[in-house]
């Protein structure tokens, strides 16, 4: 059974009142960072964090009030929930977008956009080049701040959060590049090795341990020590994402995951997406063009268009919208499959 299973496990045992699991997070019990430092000579000593990176997640938050389901929250000075005195999401929302407004001097890119993400569940936004799909999740990990609107993530209004609290949060975000954003001059496992090596003080058996199995669930472990330009493109892709993974994200943001990739390894890695959704409750954002993509991932579509959802709903029921935009958008990507 790997790690991922085990948490899966600690989560429903957490759900029926039964003991947790006490394998340790590699983020580590409590909020901190895992026992057993790493001494190899010439690496940089890893008992206590490095200076300049962020400090791990908590378990329930400093708080404690299991608001977001036990999940935990970033908490300000006071050890409340950042809101900005707005009224949280309910506790099965992750992520929320309200009336979200995003200009770059006078170009506005976003104009009002709603939209709420549940807990275990897959979204997928969907829409032409240039309407501000990238720009949308740019905000839900905090690399953009709106104009006006509010950006709830965890339980916290991410564009009231202070640099540490950002840095807090994203511990507990993923982010699948379109290319997989490997490190050409590593290997696999260097690329896995990189984020446990700074965020953690796993010993290099725990750290192996997670490399392993992280690789093991994209069905890729024979590719520990090749490099990225010895991949094709959608093993980079499951590699990409076994690195997401390996930090247990609450999240995962998926941009274009299946770009460039054949129908087979399309559904590979759609197929993927869904089992992270079903077996661990990881919540997820996808921006695809991919309709065979979408329909193996989506719980919930949102069409974006001119910077405003105009559709959402299952993926059918957006399919079915009488908005033209969304009509001629469906009408030429499934020309486009057929051809």
């Amino acid at each position: 059974m790997s790690l991922f299973s085990r948490r899966a496990d600690r989560h429903r045992d957490e759900e029926t009142g039964r003991a947790a699991d006490a394998r340790p997070d590699p983020l580590g019990p409590e909020g901190e960072v895992g026992d057993g430092p790493e001494t190899r000579p010439g690496d940089e000593p890893t008992g206590a964090p490095r200076a300049g990176v962020p400090a791990p997640r908590t378990e329930g938050g400093a708080g404690g009030d299991g608001r977001d389901g036990g999940q935990g929250t970033d908490r300000g000075l006071d050890g409340e929930p950042v809101t900005g005195n707005a009224p949280p999401p309910p506790d099965n929302v992750v992520v929320e977008l309200r009336d979200v407004y995003k200009s770059f001097g006078p170009k506005e890119i976003l104009k009002g956009v709603n939209l709420a993400v549940e807990r275990g569940t897959s979204a997928v936004v969907l829409g032409g080049s240039g309407t501000g799909k990238s720009v949308l999740t740019k905000h839900v990990v905090g690399l953009l701040t709106p104009t006006a609107g509010e950006v709830w993530v965890l339980g916290d209004r991410v564009d009231l959060l202070d640099q540490d609290q950002l840095d807090r949060k994203r511990t507990r975000l993923g982010y699948l590049f379109q290319g997989g954003a490997l490190f050409d001059s590593m290997t696999v496992y260097e690329n896995m090795r990189f984020f446990l090596d700074r965020l953690t003080t796993l010993d290099r058996g725990e750290k192996d341990d997670l490399i392993d199995e992280s690789l093991e669930d994209v069905n890729l472990p024979e590719t520990l020590h090749q490099y990225p330009a010895e991949l094709s493109g959608g093993q980079k892709k499951r590699v990409g994402l076994a690195r997401t993974l390996i930090l247990r994200p609450d999240i995962i943001l998926y941009d274009e995951p299946t770009t460039g990739l054949d129908p087979v390894s399309v559904r590979v890695v759609s197929e993927l997406i869904v089992q992270l959704r079903d077996t661990r409750g990881i919540s997820s954002i996808a921006i695809t063009h991919d309709l065979l993509a979408a329909e193996i991932i989506t719980d919930q579509a949102h069409f974006l268009s001119e910077g405003r959802i105009v559709a959402n709903g299952t993926l059918q029921e957006v399919r079915r919208s009488d908005n033209p935009v969304v009509e001629e958008f469906f009408k030429g990507t499934e020309a486009y499959g057929a051809a």
